[in-house]
């Protein structure tokens, strides 16, 4: 897999969430990136549980925060999500696996304010996770035209663009 925390560098997510006065934190997720040698608290695909991300949170002092969530980060913010929301400002999830693992009754349920983000070019996981959190009623919809699964690489000015919109709606 070749996304890790340094993505977020490169593209300068993290940097332009600081010019615009946000506290930003990327993490490599067990198994991944600089933490390879972590275990994972559940094999790829399979939800983890929610206590994994609220041990994150507590350990970095992070508050409520806002969780980003592309792809395979799904099956760690999904579940984070349905347990812990409270400690969630707000939810971004980029095209996530593991929707599909949830009841649409279940998404009802969530109060946290969302961004569902995908690029229209990607076929695998783009229409399939809009369809499971679109359930959540406080959602917007960014789709990246133009961009494949990695959204967000292929569109990073829209993505940033989109992102701060999204954040300064909820101050």
């Amino acid at each position: 897999i070749r996304f890790s925390s340094d993505t977020w560098l490169q593209l300068r997510t993290l940097a332009t969430l600081a010019e615009n006065g946000y506290r930003a934190v990327a993490i490599d997720l067990p198994g991944l990136g600089r933490s390879k040698d972590a275990v994972a608290p559940a094999h790829v695909g399979q939800p983890a549980p929610g206590a994994f991300l609220k041990a994150v949170s507590e350990a970095l002092c992070l508050g409520p925060a806002v969780v980003i969530s592309p792809s395979l980060s799904g099956m760690y913010s999904l579940p984070f999500l349905f347990q812990h929301n409270h400690l969630l400002k707000a939810y971004v999830p980029v095209a996530p696996i593991c929707t599909e693992k949830f009841m649409a009754e279940q998404y009802t349920q969530i109060k946290t304010p969302t961004l569902i983000v995908y690029g229209d070019q990607d076929v695998e996981l783009g229409q399939a996770s809009l369809n499971n959190l679109r359930h959540i009623p406080e959602h917007q919809v960014l789709v990246l035209q133009g961009a494949g699964h990695a959204c967000y690489l292929d569109k990073p000015n829209e993505w940033h663009r989109g992102l701060l919109a999204f954040l300064q709606q909820l101050e």
